[in-house]
């Protein structure tokens, strides 16, 4: 049977939730095509939030990778926005990210074109630097100038601004709200809660601008923000502006299409838009009897009635949706749902606990609960969102109604669990409409015992997460003692069950030399791993085995096996060591004539006190290091970096010890030193701490008596201060200690793991008795590590040694009769139907 042409635009959650529905139904009834005009598959918007505030990565929150699309024949378009439909020939135009023009015919369309941020019409906000917050690039980007920027302002006191002005701050931003309004999250908080949730807020470090009006965005000569001016002339300082003020429904192309819209595509109960039967509308985009839904529960719940119609079952209504509102900003608990505000013929029951940050308003009209409004203590907020949705009478529980459904009589006898007092039909995943009866049903259906296999199959939790604990509570109901909670030993990757010490630890018992050797002594499903495993295998032979254990460079990532950093333009940077942040003028005469040389285009002195050559073609990596003839600063490696130093008591009035002496010492006995990731050092001549010694891998601070040693100290995305290790006398006591503490952790720190994240996972007490209380073991990892670094050869100087691969330096011969035809051929080549450019 020939098959119907389904085309959908837009690659979002509520199209690809409609088209996951579809193929549960009827797997063989369509031939799909989908146009994304992000170059990405599609993702969990809502977990935006997490992403930027680094708890989670853009890997995590993908929910169909590019296998899925492919699994399932569906031929995806990223990167492709779709300009033109024509409805008469049933044909949509598209133009993908090269400007090539995209076709195809559809028998019945869907548009999931979602919604665009609504930018204020004020001046300057085409200025650098100013952002709206709704998808992976809005994301990238905030994240981007966090990393150079300080002063973050974000307009709109609202979910979405809350949970941007958190992520920045996170970040490492001072971040600025401002909001028009009288409280915050007004339109899903009352004021005594949203007080609550100000002051919290505030606790953390966020500033607020109340009920103020932003006039316009000024400007630098560069043509980036600088500052906000409020309509009554204040101004604030700002390097980046965030506008989250909220969304409109993106019709742009439903109206060329000359649909019927209002506040969105209007559609009838079955999606269907009610200028064309065979053109659908879901999400965002959507206008349902006067609504357009912007989360994602009423969107899933669209996907379901929408699927069912094109399915051709024909029984599924969409009537709208009871929604409630979660905040995702971690540690901070509200929730709230339906007519919380109350009015003209309600009554309200409120708990206010302000010293304990808890606050519960319940409203109540006819009997019945009709609003609910939840601060710091949401636990009954899907109870109350069930009661509202169901709209049964609460007469017989009212005295018993703001103390949670734990305090009902009937709740369960003692130790039943409220996993075990749900009925099969009561719901669990608002966002993904799962029911418990769902859930344990695909339990012993399918035979699944941990949260990952339930949340596969059933989507229960995959969204945003905050009914994690309640699903797993199902399952140990359900299974008993075959629950099977997640591994706390994470694999490394998926080519094994194996964990970094399982691996570790196989190395040295079982004396393995070789990768291939790892790979067949552990069984791994993959006989050749893969990119994640490769590199942590081949550190944890060469730093278990020195000298016996063959360093494999192409077991490294490309930074390392080319021994500079590449840089987003393709080109890479050079930075020369220099001994404790020290130089002389023939050092910098020498860099002077390589800039010139190479025609280098950006020179910029480093946070390590080194100085950085940007812009280096890769043909001209040996060139530069050979002018230069300064020794590798590794500031490409997970290896020793930086030893950063103050001048010290040879030049400072305030030193008590020769601190750029002291660091030229620890730079010049460890700098050929790999590691499980990056390892920086500072030494401060005085408890002034110039160097910035107390956020250092390793810091060494001058005192009256010597010196003091602190470790574990972090200034990256979250900055940690450094644990205080002890009290040294002599130069020689501080190389000895930090030389044992850095062997340590090259032998026992996993891959990729900072020595911040190594002293949480072993204690800081067990790095005490090693190095500290065990003098002979102390000086036996001194001794170790002196011994792998004897002879460690300098990548820029003795490449053969190094293993150097001299032939990635060298272009790419071209045939003289390739030079032009061939490249225009390639160019102009359709792309086929069936890419999925970006993977």
């Amino acid at each position: 049977m020939k098959k119907i042409k389904l085309v959908m635009v837009g690659n979002g959650m509520a199209g690809v939730r409609a088209l996951e529905e579809l193929l549960a139904l009827a797997p063989d009834l369509y031939e799909i095509t989908v146009f994304g005009a992000e170059p990405h598959p599609n993702y969990n918007r809502i977990l935006l939030s997490p992403v930027l505030a680094g708890e989670q990565t853009l890997e995590d929150i993908v929910l169909n990778d590019w296998s899925w699309y492919e699994t399932h024949g569906v031929r995806l378009h990223t990167g492709c926005t779709v300009h033109a439909v024509d409805r008469a020939r049933r044909v949509v135009h598209a133009r993908n990210a090269q400007g090539e023009a995209v076709t195809a015919d559809y028998d019945r369309l869907i548009l999931a074109t979602g919604s665009n941020p609504f930018m204020l019409p004020i001046a300057g906000k085409e200025l650098q630097g100013v952002l709206a917050y709704r998808d992976i690039a809005d994301t990238q980007a905030m994240i981007d100038a966090a990393t150079r920027w300080r002063h973050a302002v974000v307009i709109g006191g609202g979910l979405l601004g809350l949970e941007a002005a958190n992520g920045l701050m996170k970040r490492g931003m001072q971040v600025s709200v401002v909001h028009a309004g009288e409280w915050l999250m007004d339109r899903q908080l009352d004021g005594q809660a949203a007080q609550l949730l100000k002051k919290s807020l505030i606790e953390r470090g966020m500033q607020f601008f109340m009920q103020a009006q932003t006039q316009e965005l000024l400007g630098n000569a560069e043509g980036r923000v600088r500052a906000l001016r409020f309509a009554d002339g204040r101004e604030i300082e700002a390097d980046l502006v965030v506008m989250a003020v909220g969304i409109r429904p993106n019709t742009a192309l439903a109206e060329a299409m000359h649909l019927h819209v209002n506040r969105g595509i209007v559609v009838s109960d079955t999606l269907q838009t009610v200028t064309d039967p065979r053109i659908y509308a879901v999400g965002e985009c959507a206008a349902h009897r006067g609504i357009a839904y912007g989360l994602v529960a009423p969107l899933f719940e669209q996907g379901k009635v929408l699927a069912n119609h094109l399915a051709e079952l024909g029984i599924g209504r969409y009537q709208g949706s009871l929604t409630s509102t979660k905040l995702k900003v971690t540690g901070i608990d509200l929730f709230s749902a339906g007519d919380f505000q109350g009015g003209e013929g309600t009554e309200q029951i409120v708990l206010s606990d302000p010293y304990s940050g808890v606050y519960k308003k319940l409203v109540i009209k006819e009997d019945r609960l009709v609003g609910a409004c939840l601060y710091g203590d949401t636990v009954d907020g899907s109870w109350y969102f069930k009661l509202l949705r169901e709209g049964r009478s609460v007469a017989d529980i009212r005295d018993k109604l703001m103390f949670g459904e734990s305090n009902l009589g009937d709740a369960g006898h003692q130790g039943q669990n409220k996993a075990a007092a749900l009925a099969d039909a009561d719901e669990v995943c608002g966002c993904n409409g799962v029911s418990k009866g769902a859930i344990c049903k695909a339990i012993k259906d399918k035979g699944l015992f941990t949260l990952d296999d339930v949340r596969k199959h059933t989507k229960a939790s995959a969204s945003c997460g905050s009914c994690t604990g309640l699903v797993e509570q199902i399952i140990m109901f359900t299974v008993g003692g075959d629950y099977s909670a997640s591994p706390k030993t994470k694999p490394m990757c998926g080519c094994s069950d194996h964990g970094h010490q399982a691996v570790r630890d196989a190395i040295r018992q079982h004396r393995l030399l070789t990768t291939d050797s790892v790979f067949h002594f552990m069984e791994w499903r993959t006989p050749n791993g893969c990119a994640s495993c490769r590199p942590a295998i081949n550190y944890y032979l060469i730093s278990t085995w020195p000298k016996e254990a063959r360093d494999d460079p192409q077991s490294r990532f490309i930074n390392e096996r080319s021994h500079a950093n590449i840089q987003k333009d393709g080109t890479y940077s050079v930075i020369p060591r220099m001994w404790g942040g020290e130089t002389t003028a023939s050092e910098l005469r020498r860099i002077a004539d390589v800039v010139d040389k190479y025609q280098i285009p950006t020179v910029k002195v480093t946070g390590g006190q080194r100085i950085d050559l940007l812009g280096v073609k890769k043909e001209d990596l040996q060139g530069v290091w050979n002018d230069i003839g300064m020794p590798c600063g590794h500031a490409y490696a997970k290896a020793l970096r930086t030893v950063k130093t103050c001048v010290g008591s040879e030049w400072c009035r305030m030193g008590t010890q020769d601190s750029t002496q002291m660091g030229k010492d620890l730079e010049r006995a460890m700098w050929r030193m790999y590691a499980p990731h990056k390892v920086k050092f500072a030494v401060s001549g005085c408890p002034r701490n110039c160097a910035e010694s107390g956020i250092k891998d390793v810091g060494i601070i001058g005192v009256d008596s010597g010196w003091e040693m602190y470790i574990g100290g972090n200034g990256g995305i979250k900055t940690e201060v450094a644990h205080f290790l002890t009290k040294l006398k002599t130069a020689e006591e501080v190389l000895e200690y930090t030389g044992a503490f850095m062997q340590l952790y090259r032998l026992e720190g996993w891959y990729l793991e900072r020595t911040v994240h190594y002293l949480n996972r072993v204690g800081l007490d067990y790095v005490k008795r090693r190095i500290l209380d065990d003098a002979a073991g102390r000086q036996a990892l001194w001794a170790e590590l002196q011994q792998a670094l004897e002879g460690e050869p300098d990548p820029w100087f003795e490449t053969d040694k190094a293993a150097v691969d001299l032939r990635q330096f060298q272009p790419l011969p071209v045939l003289p009769a390739l030079q032009a035809a061939p490249v225009l051929t390639a160019l102009s080549a359709p792309v086929p139907a069936t890419t999925t450019a970006g993977a």
